[in-house]
């Protein structure tokens, strides 16, 4: 065999960092070693994989046909590693990758119910997890950066599949001395929700897709008064009068039971989206990922559009 998986793992540093010294730094060699194993793998496949451009490097139409197998070999050779390295665990060394909204209030509560399930005789911890928003999590198992993902927004990718996980419903929130909460308990006309400021999350991210849609339809106009990075950003915002926003119910939960947001209630039907589970097509799954995805389902179907908090005492 001509190919070794230093080869392979040299040249996915190189990929994602564009040099071959941050290529070293990242997988710990030095930077004339990183380079002999790139030009090793170039002459066992007699192909280059990148373009020499400047002092950078950039993948050729040879590199990115490579690409996605190199990940599929190192990632089923971290699965192996992980499998037998810890036997006794329950999900040894698992990456998880969620939206913000299910990583921030979800996931918690997932984790705590799947500890629950944990033969005494076996060791548990966390599984590692990484939260941005819908798009990263996507690039993510593109990449073989993780096992399992959660995504609020919607995903069209080849080759990862996606499978219905939760239902929630997001709500239209105002900071109670707006005009609009004077008139709680009635419902809100289109004309007066088309004259207010509008805070959204920023592109890329399945809460901003899902809002913009559903207002859209339902206003047909309707006026951003700006972008925010995160919903706990977007919440404080309302809170601070700054404009209105349609959020989860379980993000804006605590503020509403302070008295610090309210909810207002459009005449027209209220928004409500999907939460998907997300991993590759091709994705080695070891026992210990088969049990974790059957708990996980599990879990989704005794709660369906149970908030967290009543997750929580499900659990």
């Amino acid at each position: 065999m001509r190919l070794s998986l230093r080869q392979l793992q040299v040249f996915l540093g190189i990929a994602e960092t564009g040099t071959t010294s941050a290529a070293g730094q990242k997988i710990a060699l030095s930077q004339s070693a990183t380079s002999a194993a790139l030009n090793e793998l170039e002459a066992a496949l007699q192909v280059q994989l990148f373009d020499r451009v400047g002092k950078g490097l950039l993948l050729n139409e040879n590199g990115r046909l490579l690409l996605p197998q190199a990940h599929l070999v190192l990632d089923a050779v971290r699965s192996m590693e992980a499998q037998f390295a810890q036997p006794d665990a329950a999900w040894p060394g698992l990456r998880i990758a969620a939206s913000t909204t299910i990583g921030n209030y979800y996931l918690p509560d997932l984790f705590a119910h799947l500890q629950s399930t944990v033969a005494a005789s076996k060791t548990s911890g966390l599984p590692s997890l990484f939260i941005g928003n819908t798009g990263d999590v996507v690039q993510r198992i593109e990449n073989y950066a993780a096992d399992i993902g959660f995504i609020e927004g919607e995903c069209h990718q080849a080759g990862i599949v996606v499978e219905p996980w939760l239902q929630e419903q997001l709500i239209v929130v105002c900071h109670p001395q707006h005009a609009l909460a004077q008139t709680a308990g009635q419902r809100c006309s289109v004309s007066d929700l088309q004259k207010e400021a509008w805070l959204l999350r920023e592109a890329g991210s399945g809460t901003r897709e899902t809002v913009e849609q559903y207002l859209s339809q339902q206003l047909q106009s309707f006026r951003c008064a700006g972008e925010l990075g995160n919903s706990e950003a977007i919440k404080y915002a309302v809170a601070a009068g700054l404009g209105l926003s349609c959020l989860s119910v379980a993000v804006v939960q605590e503020l509403l039971a302070a008295g610090r947001l309210i909810q207002l209630h459009p005449e027209f039907a209220p928004c409500e989206r999907r939460f998907s589970l997300i991993y590759h097509a091709h994705k080695s799954a070891s026992a210990q990922l088969g049990h974790f995805l059957r708990l996980v389902r599990g879990w989704s179907s005794c709660l369906q559009t149970a908030t967290p908090g009543e997750a929580g005492a499900a659990n």
